[in-house]
């Protein structure tokens, strides 16, 4: 399983190279209790053929219901459910609000392009923006120089940022990294294991993740962290923990952990500081012990913890917040 914006595009890529039509959808704006934030992207090519999500069922039944009637072929269409001026009469729960930005996608070489540098972006380390005119004249896609909202709008334009797929690297093959990998997979993350050994790489299995037999340390510093990555060492091992530690805090990754007791992790850190050189200002990216304090002790336990405290991370979110 791929991040899920990542699933969107290539399905709708497949679709475009097919021949057939496509609707994209994108969550413009929530307000109140919604299941989806803005940004989040659906595609069909009919009815009966959707990837992604809007919400948590309502809206995509009710959109394809609509698609089979033959609404949607104008060009470009902002929609609107849970209440408001021409909203849909389907009711979101617990009173949440969804504006939806429909964009009718002919098979053309312009869609193709476009939907191309959205594949590349998703799979690369730097964000765009997708600027939509609201009249159906155009769109196009611009450099985004700096970090902002997910989407903007005025009365003419919307203005949809993309960027790199969220990915989790995980440094050595433990029993923990399985379970591990299922969750952040299941979560929409891209998941890369390495380990060099290749006796511990033939016992692990887990779909849909990608294993590298390199170290770990190895990965890291030939580009395999942008902003969007999370870095977990989960051998107990300091001889890669380590090593993986100190090239991670050298990347943009927004998360970066490694397993191991209190005691421990306070060792580790007078080792990074005294033998990688590492400053207090590195050391403090560093989530050392990793995971929420859940009082986890299965394998299962603790991968749950790791994903949670990567996914409170993400959203922005302070432990004391929790």
């Amino acid at each position: 399983m791929q991040h899920l914006d990542l699933q969107v595009i290539e399905r709708a890529l497949q679709w475009a190279n097919q021949g057939q039509p496509l609707w994209l959808c994108t969550v413009l704006a929530t307000f109140g209790s919604a299941p989806r934030e803005p940004g989040a992207m659906m595609v069909a090519c009919s009815a009966q053929e959707h990837t992604g999500s809007l919400s948590g069922g309502c809206v995509e039944e009710d959109f394809l219901t609509r698609l089979h009637n033959g609404e949607f072929s104008d060009p470009v269409q902002v929609i609107h459910y849970g209440g408001g001026e021409g909203a849909s009469q389907v009711q979101l729960p617990c009173g949440g609000r969804l504006d939806v930005l429909v964009e009718y996608l002919k098979p053309n070489e312009s869609t193709l392009t476009h939907l191309e540098v959205i594949h590349a972006t998703l799979l690369g380390r730097h964000p765009l923006i997708r600027r939509i005119k609201l009249d159906g004249s155009g769109r196009n896609l611009l450099p985004a120089d700096a970090p902002g909202p997910a989407v903007t709008r005025d009365a003419h334009t919307v203005a949809i940022r993309i960027g790199p797929a969220l990915r989790l690297v995980i440094a050595g093959i433990s029993a923990i990294a399985t379970p591990c990998a299922l969750f952040a997979t299941s979560l929409g993350f891209e998941v890369i294991v390495c380990d060099p050994r290749d006796d511990i790489r033939r016992r692990f299995a887990a779909p849909g993740v990608e294993v590298q037999a390199v170290h770990p340390a190895t990965f890291i510093a030939s580009g395999g962290c942008h902003a969007g990555t999370a870095v977990v060492a989960l051998t107990h091992d300091p001889r890669l923990d380590d090593l993986v530690m100190m090239e991670a805090v050298r990347t943009d990754a927004f998360y970066i952990g490694v397993m191991g007791s209190t005691a421990n992790s306070h060792k580790r850190a007078e080792r990074l500081q005294r033998s990688g050189g590492l400053s207090e200002a590195q050391l403090q990216r560093i989530t050392m012990p990793i995971g929420l304090a859940l009082g986890s002790k299965t394998p299962a336990e603790i991968a749950l913890a790791v994903m949670a405290d990567i996914v409170r991370t993400h959203r922005g979110k302070h432990r004391q917040e929790l």
